[in-house]
């Protein structure tokens, strides 16, 4: 990871052991902010009270308890009063753990800070560090902000709740900046606010502060993100609208028909209000925010940080994954297996040519393996002076450097072979031998470089980059072993039908072999250049039949999301530089890798995977899928369960029965509705299976035989309270007895359809569903608590039509399960056709 350093944040010498001075910091400060990195303060309690207080069952609490208090029912009163308490600390709960996975970084940001300023150190609150700063950062403490490390020794760092990396990381000083304006400098020179320094001490110079951290941008995006409306909440919030409606009417006519049927202006409320409680369908929008907040934090745990709230829901939509290779799919850290000079040259020869073609100041994964290959076989590199460079390009592919040693220039170019050997002097008979060599060397999944050189005349030599007379030197062939695991998750992406591309720089023998390991594609995936694949695309009617992507441009990325999207994929795009934006911002989820990504491909992006792995990006599709189907079967329970209560709470009054359920009762119902929708459901995905794929209609909810289900087992459920309600209450009219009959019926069958749709998989599932339904037995049992909760309770005879009549609703539930009718079908493969094979490598 290299992070661009502006110059003009810092001061004239970033070395120099100086301090700021008391006015420099009131500039700074001024033009850069305060080091805030969190979006917002942590909440207190009162104001997630003040959220709480905006549940409508508190405040139906409270009118209920004053229309009791008013009629003289002094008990009835008091009990829903004091009712408030366990479901004001219950949405307490409920909202802090919708935030949790942000609220904990905070945990992991600096308090104060030691800085040095006006030629003395002293203590200050860590929001108080300035761009420019030195800060001294000992043992066991966070980094305050971003920073350049300008002094310490022997400093370890863990960098974990950034990286996903447990082992420490050692870090560099920084020498001197590389020229430019923004030059950029690898991670080992940085000390990184969230990060804990493990030895040393360590002073820092600090170049961003709060947002422009690179902990405070990824937190501060994701707040911003969680805010945006999904297609499924807009959905289900036209659901709520709907239903508001319909309870609002069915309240009106219930009040309406009590009053003229002579049960007096009391009662009449009373039934309308319980009834209105009763429809109020809160519980949709409260389990979505909460759902998506649980999916957020269990990525979160994926190694998957997700900054925009609507990839929650996108992710578990995939279809098309287009996968960088390097650090993705394979380690990303190069090295050395074979080094084949040319004739009549050593081995030596040919790795000291490699290393000073290479730059030891942001050395990228090849320069890295080149220099460690020629420490290895100490080859010497001392004494040498670099004149100039010219950096490797997507478009040049090549590197060259001119270096002088002993008042003689020598030119030194590493790259891509064929361009390399472009510019040198060889004969076709050689060219054609090396030729095979390296296309030999490739289909073993090599990535393979080419050196040469030549000497300058420092007379002639006017400083542009020689780009012909090189003497050819052989060629390097590294390997970028496959990251462990990455073969058995493509094996279970190919299983689930989720399509994979593998999009690379590589060349094409190269890209095949590493496809073929992966097993992307069969025994012979299809293999194509970027260039072949920018003709294929134009005019074509079917979405691009290809498993891998070779010699790939960000054009050509950008181009083959945008034609998968056309033909119907919901595609996921990997990235980490900024020519990656593009694609990025295209691709339905756009993921940007936390380990290399650069600032802009994390802004543009919706995930950053903190540890680069694609087996991270296929568990995360999997929660994302799992995720779904634990909020379509809370949904499922929800539905299930208020489709008796509602009709049961208005039919029975409307035909002239005394009401069925008192205020106090929907409480309890509600008590045991709120916990079981939202904590019994929350499953993780299993590990080694990727899970069904959604529909692409993402506000679609139920499958029409699902809402079919739901309406039947409602329907059996509302037939069987109201036969046990009227066998209940007897020629004496025993309300008391039938109520007691209809909460356990109500109870028992929360319980059944909570473990039918969880299967009881988590221990949390088991645990309400066990409490809930011991609990309501006890209530309903136990006289004295019965008597105040206005039941009574209950015989053999009476348990045995409860159970009769919850098995009979439970029936087409159990058949539905058994077939899998209320989930989509597993393994449905994707709409792609088969490759087309007539473009292979090998």
């Amino acid at each position: 990871m290299r992070i661009p350093v502006p110059v003009h944040r810092l001061p004239e010498a970033p070395r120099e052991a100086r301090g700021l001075t008391s006015e420099e910091v009131l500039t700074r400060r001024g033009r850069y902010g305060r080091n805030d990195v969190m979006a917002r303060p942590r909440r207190s309690s009162l104001a997630t009270l003040r959220e709480s207080a905006g549940d409508p069952m508190l405040w139906f609490l409270v009118g209920m308890s004053a229309l009791y208090l008013a009629l003289g029912e002094v008990t009835e009163g008091l009990v829903l009063m004091g009712a408030i308490v366990p479901l004001l600390g219950m949405d307490a709960f409920l909202h802090h753990r919708t935030r949790a996975s942000t609220e904990g970084l905070q945990s992991r940001l600096a308090a104060r800070a030691f800085v040095l300023r006006d030629g003395r150190e002293e203590q200050v609150p860590a929001v108080d560090v300035v761009v420019g700063d030195l800060v001294r950062v000992d043992a066991g403490a966070y980094f305050p902000a971003d920073g350049l490390v300008v002094r310490g020794e022997g400093l370890q760092v863990e960098e974990s709740s950034l990286t996903g990396e447990s082992l420490p990381v050692g870090k560099r000083l920084l020498g001197h900046l590389p020229s430019g304006d923004a030059p950029p400098v690898e991670g080992r020179y940085w000390g990184l606010a969230g990060t804990r320094l493990l030895t040393g001490t360590a002073w820092v110079r600090v170049v961003y502060t709060g947002a422009d951290t690179l902990y405070g941008s990824i937190v501060r995006s994701a707040e911003q993100g969680a805010r945006a409306r999904t297609p499924l909440q807009q959905a289900v919030a036209h659901l709520v609208s709907v239903l508001l409606v319909v309870a609002a009417g069915l309240c009106g006519v219930l009040a309406f028909v009590r009053w003229r049927q002579g049960f007096g202006w009391g009662d009449a409320l009373l039934s309308a209000a319980t009834l209105g409680v009763a429809a109020l369908p809160e519980e949709f929008p409260l389990a979505l925010t909460f759902f998506l907040g649980a999916g957020v934090y269990r990525l979160a745990r994926r190694q998957a940080l997700v900054r925009r709230a609507v990839s929650v829901e996108n992710i578990g939509r995939v279809t098309c994954i287009c996968s960088d290779k390097t650090g993705t799919l394979t380690e990303g850290r190069l090295r050395v297996v074979q080094v084949l000079p040319a004739e009549d040259l050593t081995r030596e020869a040919l790795l000291r040519a490699a290393a000073l073609a290479s730059r030891e100041e942001g050395r990228d994964p090849l320069d890295t393996a080149l220099l460690d290959e020629a420490a290895r076989a100490s080859v010497p590199t001392r004494g040498v002076t670099v004149r100039a460079t010219f950096p490797f390009t997507e478009e040049r592919r090549r590197e060259t450097a001119v270096v002088e040693e002993g008042g003689a220039l020598l030119a030194v170019m590493k790259g891509a072979p064929e361009r390399v050997m472009a510019c040198c002097a060889l004969e076709d008979s050689v060219r054609e031998a090396w030729t095979r060599r390296i296309s030999a060397l490739a289909r073993e999944g090599r990535k393979v470089i080419a050196c040469a050189s030549q000497s300058l005349a420092p007379a002639s030599w006017r400083g542009g980059e020689p780009d012909h007379g090189f003497f050819f030197l052989g060629i390097i062939a590294c390997e970028d072993p496959i990251r462990a695991g990455v073969r058995e998750a493509v094996r279970e992406c190919q299983e689930a039908g989720l399509r994979t591309i593998m999009v690379t720089g590589d060349h094409p023998e190269t890209a095949w072999t590493v496809a073929r390991e992966l097993g992307l594609g069969g025994a012979r995936p299809v293999v194509m250049t970027g260039e072949a694949l920018e003709a294929d695309l134009e005019g074509a009617r079917a979405p691009p039949a290809v498993d891998v992507v070779a010699r790939a441009l960000p054009a050509h990325k950008h181009a083959l999301v945008r034609a998968l999207q056309a033909h119907g994929e919901v595609v996921a795009a990997t990235g980490d530089g900024v020519n990656d934006i593009p694609a990025l911002q295209a691709a339905d989820v756009g993921i940007c890798m936390g380990e290399r990504g650069t600032r802009g491909a994390r802004e543009a992006s919706s995930i950053v995977l903190l540890d680069d792995d694609f087996g991270t990006l296929v568990r995360a599709i999997a929660e994302g899928r799992q995720l779904f189907l634990n909020l379509q079967r809370c949904f499922q329970y929800l539905l299930l369960i208020h489709i008796p209560l509602v009709f049961t709470a208005a039919l029975l009054p409307l035909a002239g029965y005394p009401l069925l359920y008192l205020p106090i009762h929907i409480v309890w119902l509600e008590l045991i509705i709120h916990p079981t929708a939202m904590l019994a459901f929350q499953e993780a995905a299993r590990p080694g299976r990727l899970g069904p794929a959604r529909e692409r209609r993402a506000a679609r909810v139920f499958s029409s035989r699902q809402w079919a289900t739901v309406v039947v087992v409602g329907g059996l459920l509302t037939v069987g309270l109201v036969w046990g309600y009227d066998r209940s209450l007897g020629v004496g009219r025993d309300v008391a007895h039938g109520r007691a009959v209809a909460l356990a019926s109500l109870t028992l069958a929360s319980a059944c359809f909570a473990a039918v749709l969880t299967g009881l998989r988590t221990r949390t599932a088991r645990w309400i569903c066990a409490v809930s339904l011991g609990v309501s037995v006890l209530l309903i049992q136990v006289r004295p608590i019965a008597v105040v909760l206005g039941l009574h309770p209950l015989h053999a005879d009476d348990w045995a039509r409860v159970g009769l009549g919850v098995l009979v609703a439970l029936v087409p539930l159990l058949l539905t399960r058994g077939t899998r009718g209320l989930s989509p079908a597993l393994g449905r493969r994707g709409p792609w056709p088969a490759p087309r094979r007539r473009h292979t490598a090998g």
